[in-house]
């Protein structure tokens, strides 16, 4: 799956999860998936936050605007940008 649009205001991206690295990145693959570099570790929702976060910073959007669709406790994850 790629990233695809939901509907004419919501786009959902197929991210996997890099916890604990270095810097935080969000990078579009060739397939159309989507790789998150996150600094925090998997620990109490700290990644998922992170990454909310870093999506919502890379298209312009507040953080109440995306949201982790599933996976939540995975590493490939579906997450939603509403209003893209």
């Amino acid at each position: 799956m790629t990233t695809s649009r939901a509907s004419s205001d919501k786009l959902i991206l197929q991210v996997k999860v890099k916890p604990n690295a270095r810097a935080g990145a969000l990078d579009e693959q060739p397939d159309g998936t989507w790789l998150a570099q996150l600094k925090s570790p998997p620990i109490d929702g700290r990644a998922n936050e992170e990454l909310v976060a870093l999506v919502a910073r890379h298209f312009g959007r507040r953080k109440s605007q995306v949201s982790i669709r599933s996976g939540a406790s995975g590493r490939l994850k579906l997450v939603q940008v509403d209003g893209a």
